[in-house]
């Protein structure tokens, strides 16, 4: 196991005392500096930007409320609402940053009580003072469409006329502005509270395999090693623990599915996942289609895939823990950091030396977390913070060439993330629908410059099978569980949902997607539970199909014609939240829209999956 963090060796509240990398065998691992956003918890420069916040927001509220639809009927209503939108995108900024500082030294160790008392005491904070800020959007959205458009003629108004013309998609669903007071601040010891409830459960509980008590991450990690046995052991000990967890989780997910169905019963949504839908500013219609075509997708895909693979490991099916095992009779090799960083580097200048040098920013500059820690936050993350700052890169990494396109993915985030920043805390962010573009294509580009530099027969089938598992991960996978959460939720309106009814519903899916080639044994009912993306964001997890379809699509356009491809694609990424995805495809020739759009990504999996069993017909 990698050091402790030396946050909590060295001096638990200042980031400067980090040396920046633990050393492991897999070589020198970074780890993030966050003092570019504050030096540590008890700064004076934190205290004194919350302060200021608190300040900022109280004065907005005073100047402000009750007084935009005059300044937008008064004599200069471009200049006077700009100025206006101008102050409340600068105090946003400071409230992100804020944010942002807190839930990274949080999820550094979800466990250490002084972290968590300081990310709770922020959130609470920040929430009391940005509920004086609500008012801005709801009066935003009173002015009459006539009046505010024609400010908008003008700037600097216009500058903002994307975030406000997305901001009026919102109308119909505002509540008034007590109301929204209300949810937002009870918001703090509703789902905030759940979510870290989850958090910190997940991140405290072990699980006994073979004797050592493990995290998550290492656990999960287990799951694919060489040796079937310890597979076993590692699922065996996950479904224990799981199981004897269940109660927390189920009360978890009722309540949050429940606080869901308050919130979208009083704005007026009609389906449990149209809040979602309106938040990626996607239409119901457009997630129906694709969930369908994977759904119908799924013999061709998942269920073709794992019969292939079980004749492999010379079985007529596989059981649950094999199902992202290695194949076998290939060398599983652990992979340096330091190798992991020059392959994705080289993949992304390859395609752009430009992309690549906003990469390596953050290698350079300390932008990254990578080693394992107990108490530390599972899984992966590239979190924007805010444009006056720069993104911060959250793994675990344990040498695995999943480690690797993890790597690939998060930096490709990374990368969108910065190209956006110029437009500014309102128009930055991008919806769900582009927002995994950049990941999805950065592990592409990585897995195909791998692909081409291969020329072992038994190395290029490791590693063309090792795609389509992560294809299927992200494509069929990710669409089980959005049908799994739209079963939960739609289930919930009639009551709670015992954890056996949960496991149940889980279950109907992934015998679904998977196929008749994937036993799922005894313990594998209660897997649901640590999925976060459930808990912190319901209906997320079509995003990943989205991105994975649409980044096929890209991808091959890219190859065909990829004269003037780079400067589109950098357009499409630094776009940002300004544009709706299908202005920004359209440059592409791609048109997400029409129903036959998936079928162009789905058959990129296919012909993969085509590629390896004509390698498995030449070798007998």
């Amino acid at each position: 196991m990698p050091r402790s963090f030396p946050l909590q060796k060295a001096s638990p509240l200042h980031h400067t005392a980090s040396a920046g990398a633990a050393q492991t065998e897999l070589g020198a691992l970074p780890e993030w500096n966050l003092s570019d956003l504050y030096p540590g918890i008890d700064s004076d420069a934190f205290k004194a930007d919350l302060a200021r916040a608190e300040e900022e927001c109280k004065a907005i509220a005073e100047t402000y409320r009750g007084k935009l639809d005059a300044l937008a009927r008064g004599d200069s209503p471009a200049e006077a609402l700009g100025a206006a939108v101008r102050r409340y995108e600068a105090v946003e900024d400071l409230l992100g940053r804020l944010m942002s500082y807190a839930g990274l030294v949080y999820s550094g160790d979800t466990t250490d009580p002084v972290r968590a008392k300081f990310y709770g005491d922020t959130q609470e904070r920040l929430t009391a003072a940005s509920s004086d800020l609500l008012f801005f959007g709801l009066e935003l959205n009173r002015i009459e469409d006539s009046v505010l458009d024609k400010a908008m003629g003008e700037e600097p108004l216009a500058h903002y006329r994307p975030w406000i013309e997305d901001l009026r998609k919102d109308k119909p669903y505002q509540l008034d502005d007590r109301l929204e007071q209300l949810f937002h601040e009870k918001s703090v010891t509703g789902r905030a509270a759940w979510n870290r409830l989850f958090d910190e459960t997940i991140a405290s509980i072990r699980f006994n395999v073979r004797g050592e008590e493990l995290p998550i991450e290492p656990t999960l990690n287990k799951m694919q090693d060489p040796d079937e046995t310890v597979r076993k052991d590692a699922s065996d000990a996950l479904a224990k623990t799981f199981k004897e967890n269940l109660r927390t989780f189920t009360l978890i997910t009722n309540t949050l599915a429940k606080d869901k169905e308050i919130s979208d019963r009083w704005r007026g949504f009609e389906d449990v996942a149209d809040s979602r839908h309106l938040a990626n500013r996607v239409e119901r219609e457009v997630v129906e289609a694709l969930v369908a075509a994977v759904r119908e997708g799924y013999p061709r895909l998942s269920h073709r895939y794992y019969a292939l693979k079980a004749k492999w490991f010379g079985k007529d099916k596989l059981d649950h823990w094999d199902r992202n095992a290695p194949l076998p009779k290939v060398e599983q090799r652990t992979i340096r950091w330091d190798e992991a960083k020059e392959t994705v580097l080289a993949a992304y200048s390859a395609f752009s030396p430009r992309m690549a040098d906003i990469a390596r920013r953050f290698f350079d500059e300390r932008w990254i977390d990578a080693p394992t820690r107990p108490g530390k936050a599972p899984g992966a993350f590239a979190h924007p913070t805010v444009p006056s700052a720069h993104p911060y890169v959250l793994l675990n990494y344990q040498g695995k060439p999943r480690d690797v396109m993890t790597l690939a993915h998060e930096l490709g985030h990374g990368v969108h993330q910065v190209l956006a920043a110029p437009n500014g805390a309102l128009m930055a962010p991008t919806p769900l629908t582009l927002a995994e573009t950049a990941s999805v294509f950065g592990e592409m580009l990585t897995f195909r410059r791998l692909l081409d530099q291969t020329t072992d027969p038994v190395q290029r089938k490791s590693m063309l099978a090792a795609k389509v598992e992560d294809m299927i991960n992200t494509v069929v996978r990710q669409i089980a569980f959005y049908s799994f959460e739209r079963k939960v939720h739609l289930e919930r309106r009639n009551g709670e949902l015992t954890a056996d009814k949960l496991c149940e519903l889980w279950m109907s899916v992934q015998d679904e997607s998977l196929g008749p080639a994937i036993r799922l044994g005894p313990g594998y009912e209660s897997f649901w539970t640590y999925i976060p993306h459930f808990i912190h964001s319901p209906f997320y997890v079509y995003a990943y199909a989205f991105g994975d379809c649409l980044v096929n699509s890209l991808y091959g356009k890219y190859e065909t014609a990829n004269e003037g491809f780079v400067d589109r694609y950098f357009a499409l990424l630094s776009a940002g939240g300004t544009k709706h995805y299908s202005e920004l495809l359209a440059p592409f020739g791609l048109d997400a829209r029409d129903p036959s759009f998936w079928q162009i990504g789905l058959s990129m999996i296919e012909r993969l999956i085509d590629e390896l069993e004509a390698m498995e017909a030449e070798s007998r």
